[in-house]
């Protein structure tokens, strides 16, 4: 069974600009899942993959360095879409305070998107801590 789109587009204006935001629909969806037996199986293996992710992080030195450099991995990705023409090194030199071979704008952006994704890794430590 095809589903519908599970939200609409609206428009909202922010910062003297209109756009499109995607408001999901509320849950439980409707219709509700069908759970056959082949999307349980990809279910089930999804929740083992992401067990086996967390489990790695057991046995590492230290976690943060790899969330370090993926965080800033996805603010370089996550930014492209918006336009910036910013790199990971681009990144690293602004953050040791040394000129980036790109627009800072561009670079600031993306230092913006680290400090978002950092703020919401933070908050989800803190629900799941406690």
């Amino acid at each position: 069974m095809r589903r519908a789109l599970q939200g609409r587009y609206v428009k909202v204006a922010t910062a003297g600009e209109v756009v499109h935001a995607f408001t999901p629909a509320p849950l439980p969806p409707k219709p509700p899942i069908a759970w056959t037996p082949d999307l349980r199986r990809r279910f089930d293996d999804a929740l083992v993959a992401i067990r086996r992710l967390d489990a790695i992080g057991d046995f590492l030195p230290n976690a943060d360095l790899l969330l370090y450099s993926f965080v800033r991995k996805e603010a370089v990705l996550s930014s492209m879409i918006e336009g910036t023409r910013s790199s990971i090194a681009d990144l690293l030199l602004h953050e040791i305070g040394e000129q980036p071979g790109v627009p800072l704008d561009d670079v600031r952006e993306v230092s913006r998107c680290v400090a978002a994704l950092e703020h919401g890794l933070a908050a989800a430590s803190r629900s799941r801590c406690g």
